[in-house]
């Protein structure tokens, strides 16, 4: 069964989900359905599938649409130079993956001229032809043969030119027989060594000291370290090398194709081992560089993700008037005060490190702008100066009711900088800005941190070195999954925000601030088809993500879907009640039974959302928020000391640990090893970003920078 003939059967039993959610997803993929509407709204087509089997679906889909292009492109090119058999077009259309593909078609790619394309221009072609044949004959003498080809005129001056070209003919065959690569890509797989070694002649940096010297098992080399030892190649550093024992493969090889022991098994030998060396053995290695940097890749951005989702989906503040400070030594803290709507009210530079003059007249200031503007919470930025702006602020005597809080700043000066920020705040400077997105990621992280390119967001691991475009795929599947989760107030929202609900877009979003900003707040969900070039088809995937808190309908801040109204009324009408009655009183929610409601477009499992919904209507499923103060008088790393136990917040999930802030200006390192006091095979089950934990201080390495810490019970046991 081929991949061309039945890819949803193919699917299905690879995620081994039945073929009928798997036709159902591809159908509604099809019909320009998004992921996150899929998964909310059409859990009776697909058997309530989450959205990650949804995606893994679609990326599926998309691997094997890619693989009948090629088909249909080799089967074109071979039909074209008329080399396509009947057994051939067999092969190739029965062949399931890419790899096979390309296996199949190698020795018919048009290619630049090889020793072998030479040596057959020489008419060399029969004597190797004959070497296979007569392998198993021992009295064969290959010289008399070989004789026969000596031609000064096609340049074969000798029988043992001869010979060498016949070899060159049957390396060239070696290497590219569809069963031979086959069975070395299993040996590589089984078998290879990553090699590495200083270069020569290379920078040789001393940040890739540890690989100067190292070899282990490919298939146990984790993808930290692969992408490390890649990087440490690109940049001339290193010198890498993945091949297996060469004996075994040579082993492998021969047994395929050398019969007998004679001299023309002998010849065989020797092209089987110069086709090794110089053709297949590299080829695989190519091979096995490049699926070994998709697996790490795929690792390394899979760790990204799950950072990104937990920082993207971390606690809001919510709706509070804040005063934000970007902090400063010599060229002073950026301070803004912002609505409780995030609008820019007042801002000003202060200087509470330069001078004790400069100190008082930043505290009047501050406190001033505290009481015009009502402050609520007090955000800075954990940069530069962070902990010693904080000392300054908690000195003030400002009421106990305000809370001082440090925010994690990274990405903000990509912010500043960007179009985005640009045309938000066209009068001010980056400095402005970037104070105004610390105080606004505190208000909300979601809304805001959705400006910023996520690879600059802080929380990737090699996030440079892996494949732009897989990232970049996996990074906006995140951000549309969290924003459609969380769902949007379409009054309040950015077109930044907006244009990441599902079925939106750039151009829906600009069109629905333009129409907003024209005729004013929308009243209703409905009021959003008559915003220019939302039609049907975009009100149906963006309606149930999009908030209208207070709109003409009852429903219209919630998540319950405008086709699922009808509904809904249908129960109140059965209860004897109004809409705003059934989301007030439990006691009438009780009485619902589901069951009677179920029709052929709504079945169980919607109702059952409906129900939830209407018990929370418009619900964040964001925790809430908790402030958070590191260790007081601990401000740099120099009042480190082992065995400290410190407040910290997770800043970064890699493979190998976690990265924590201690309030220093230095992350720390919780490996792997000092996770928990039970063997930890994934960090992110232990650990997620923004999450608030308690470590021990193992080492401080100034001159380096690097502070080791445990969250093990007994560190220094």
């Amino acid at each position: 069964m081929s991949s061309q003939s039945h890819p949803h059967a193919l699917i299905a039993g690879e995620l081994q989900l039945p073929v009928r959610q798997v036709e159902a997803v591809a159908g509604l993929l099809q019909g320009g359905a998004t992921v996150p509407f899929i998964a909310r709204y059409r859990k009776e087509a697909t058997g309530s599938l989450d959205e990650v089997a949804i995606t893994r679906i679609r990326d599926r889909l998309a691997q094997l649409a890619e693989l009948e292009e090629r088909r249909k492109a080799i089967l074109k090119s071979l039909e074209e130079r008329e080399l396509l058999t009947p057994a051939l077009s067999a092969q190739i259309g029965a062949a399931a993956t890419m790899v096979a593909l390309e296996d199949l078609y190698l020795p018919y790619r048009p290619k630049r001229r090889t020793r072998a394309t030479m040596a057959r221009e020489k008419g060399l072609e029969p004597l190797a032809d004959a070497l296979l044949e007569r392998m198993t004959e021992p009295a064969f003498d290959v010289n008399a043969l070989a004789a026969k080809f000596i031609s000064a005129e096609k340049g074969v001056a000798t029988g043992e030119d001869a010979l060498a070209g016949a070899r060159d003919i049957l390396a060239e065959r070696v290497s590219e027989d569809s069963t031979a690569r086959s069975a070395m890509r299993d040996l590589f797989s089984r078998k290879a060594t990553l090699q590495s070694t200083a270069a020569r002649g290379g920078r040789a940096d001393e940040k890739y000291r540890d690989y100067f010297e190292w070899e282990e098992p490919l298939n146990r080399a984790p993808s930290h370290r692969v992408l490390a030892m890649f990087r440490g190649e690109e940049e001339k550093s290193l010198a890498l090398q993945i091949r297996p024992p060469e004996e075994e493969a040579q082993a492998v090889l021969r047994r395929l194709f050398v019969k007998g022991r004679g001299s023309a098994s002998e010849q065989v030998a020797l092209a089987v081992a110069d086709g090794y060396r110089r053709l297949l053995g590299p080829s695989m290695e190519t091979e096995i560089r490049s699926e070994v940097k998709r697996r790490a890749d795929e690792a390394a951005i899979r760790v990204f993700a799950e950072n990104l989702r937990e920082l993207l989906m971390a606690s809001p503040l919510g709706g509070k008037t804040v005063l934000a400070l970007d902090p400063g030594f010599r060229t002073g803290c950026k301070l803004v005060c912002l609505d409780r709507h995030g609008r820019l009210l007042h801002h000003e530079t202060v200087y509470p490190h330069t001078g004790d003059r400069r100190n008082e007249e930043a505290g009047k200031n501050l406190k001033t702008l505290v009481d015009r503007y009502r402050i609520d919470v007090i955000a800075i930025g954990n940069g530069t100066a962070s902990r010693e702006t904080e000392a300054f602020v908690r000195g003030l005597g400002l009421p106990k009711a305000i809370p001082v809080l440090l925010v994690n700043e990274s990405g903000a000066s990509i912010y500043s900088a960007s179009d985005v920020a640009r045309e938000e705040f066209p009068d001010q400077d980056v400095t402005v800005r970037g104070a105004v997105s610390i105080g606004r990621r505190l208000m909300d992280p979601l809304a805001e941190l959705v400006k910023i390119d996520p690879k600059s967001i802080g929380v990737g691991q090699y996030q440079h070195d892996v494949d732009p475009n897989a990232l970049k795929a996996a990074l906006d599947d995140v951000v549309v999954s969290c924003v459609n989760r969380v769902g949007v107030d379409v009054n309040t929202a950015s077109k930044e925000l907006l244009r990441h609900v599902s079925g939106l877009g750039p151009q829906l979003a600009k069109n629905i601030v333009a129409h907003r900003s024209e005729t004013g707040p929308f009243a209703s969900r409905q009021a959003l088809k008559k915003v220019k070039g939302l039609g049907p088809r975009a009100f149906e995937q963006a309606a149930g993500f999009l908030r209208i808190p207070g709109g003409e309908h009852p429903l219209d801040g919630s998540a319950v879907h405008p086709e699922s109204y009808p509904v809904v009324e249908a129960i109140c009408r059965d209860l004897g009640c109004r809409i705003s009655d059934l989301l007030e009183q439990e006691a009438l929610r009780q009485k619902i039974v589901p069951e009677r409601y179920v029709t052929p477009s709504v079945g169980l499992p919607t109702l059952r959302d409906i129900l939830e919904e209407l018990a929370k209507p418009g619900r964040d499923p964001r925790q809430q928020f908790e402030a958070f103060e590191f260790a007081e008088g601990v401000t740099k790393m120099e009042d480190l000391k082992a065995g400290m136990k410190l407040p910290g917040i997770v800043t970064n999930v890699t493979a190998f640990g976690a990265f924590v802030d201690v309030g220093v200006h230095q992350d720390g390192l919780v490996h792997i090893s000092h996770l928990a006091d039970r063997f930890v095979k994934n960090p992110s089950e232990v650990v997620k970003v923004h999450q608030k934990v308690t470590v021990t201080v193992l080492q401080v390495d100034l001159p380096r920078k690097r502070i080791g810490l445990s969250m093990k019970s007994q560190p220094f046991g």
